[in-house]
Parts: structure tokens; C-alpha cells; sequence
């Protein structure tokens, strides 16, 4: 046994049984969240619980509906059949619980007014803001907010790929908020079934020690 169990035992979960999850749990889990370092901290997050099934599963007809429209974009057959492919993982959630939608606020970048004033190329404006400070806040929360579902005894599915249904996935829930975005969602409930991780690489394969 590790001090670090508590990481091991976080896996994608996309099979969940029906049991609702407790709102109380729920509420832990993003105070957990919300203890997540934040640059600035500006805590530039906002949480959106969507516990009624049939919304759920609505919001998952809204994602298959823009799914086909964007794979009507292209002539390529091939191509539009891989991004078909990609479908069954952006509706995992449909049979889950419990949704917990991530939406990530504005974030100021300290040194862009200066470097625009300062007539800074395109490009020197993208190198500063392609690490996208305010996006690893909420990267941070959600991964708090993931090993604190395990640790319960739930589990969840870090999903951004119905990132493109995101206005129609706002409008539908009758969520707005100034200056909020979708950022990220996960199912929340008890695993069904055995859940296993694909291997990882290797330590030495992805460190570099400088002395």
C-alpha cells in the first residue's frame, strides 16, 4: 500500500450502475474541486450538476444531431467515417446518474496587454497564450474532482469532445453566465462492472533529469 493510492484508484468510468449518486457527495466532490490550484487565483470555474435522466440522454440526441452535421462537413467517406466513430465516446454519459458540466471563466493573462501595446507579432501572441493559463485551472478542479469521486466509491469520464455542442448543450440546460464557457463534463456514478486503465509509459520514457 502507497500514500499515493488514492491516484491509482482514479480510472475512466463509462459504465455506470443506476443508483443515484447523493447531491451531498456530489457537493464534496466539487468542494474538492474547487481546492485545486488556480493561477491568480481567480478560481475561474463554475459547476453544472445535471441529475434528471431524461435531460441527460436529451443532451446526448443534441450531441449525435451535431455529430452528423459536422461529419456532413466533408466529402472524404473515409474521413467522415472515423469521425463517426468517435460518437459512442462523446455520448458515454447518457446512462449515467449524474452529469457534472465544467465551465471555464475568463482569465487574465498578465503580460498581453503589455506585449500588445508593445506591438507584439501573431505569433509571439499565440506562444504566450497557447498554454492556456485559465484552461489549466480547470484542468486542475477536474482532476481533483475525479480522484475525489474514487476515493467515494464513484467514478467518472474526463470528456471534452462534445466541446462542438456547446452552445446548443447551454441552451438546452438554461445555463449562461457572462464570460463562462464549456470546458470540460464528466459522468458521475458507481462503476458497473470491472474498470482497468491501459498501461502507462514508462517513467524513464517521459522524464528528463537536469544536474
Amino acid at each position: 500500500m502507497s500514500n499515493l493510492d488514492f491516484i491509482y484508484k482514479r480510472h475512466s468510468v463509462r459504465k455506470f450502475k443506476e443508483e443515484q449518486v447523493p447531491i451531498g457527495d456530489i457537493k464534496e466532490m466539487i468542494k474538492a474541486a474547487t481546492y485545486a490550484p488556480s493561477g491568480k487565483n481567480v478560481q475561474n470555474w463554475h459547476f453544472v450538476v445535471v441529475r434528471d435522466k431524461e435531460k441527460i440522454q436529451e443532451m446526448a440526441r443534441i450531441i449525435e444531431k451535431k455529430h452528423e452535421e459536422v461529419a456532413a462537413y466533408t466529402k472524404d467517406e473515409k474521413k467522415r467515417e472515423k469521425f463517426m466513430k468517435f460518437l459512442r465516446y462523446f455520448t458515454v454519459f447518457k446512462n449515467a446518474p449524474s452529469v457534472v458540466i465544467v465551465y471555464a471563466g475568463e482569465y487574465p493573462v498578465t503580460a498581453l496587454d503589455l506585449l500588445k501595446e508593445g506591438g507584439a507579432s501573431k505569433e509571439e501572441i499565440h506562444s504566450l497564450l497557447k498554454p492556456s493559463p485559465g484552461i489549466q485551472n480547470i484542468g486542475a478542479a477536474m482532476e481533483n474532482l475525479l480522484l475525489a469521486a474514487a476515493n467515494m466509491g464513484y467514478g467518472g469520464c474526463w470528456m471534452t469532445g462534445p466541446n462542438y455542442a456547446k452552445d446548443e448543450i447551454a441552451e438546452f440546460i438554461g445555463f449562461e453566465k457572462e464570460g463562462y464557457t464549456f470546458a470540460a463534463m464528466t459522468p458521475i456514478g458507481i462503476p458497473d462492472g470491472e474498470v482497468k486503465s491501459p498501461p502507462r509509459k514508462d517513467v524513464e520514457e517521459v522524464m528528463t533529469i537536469i544536474e
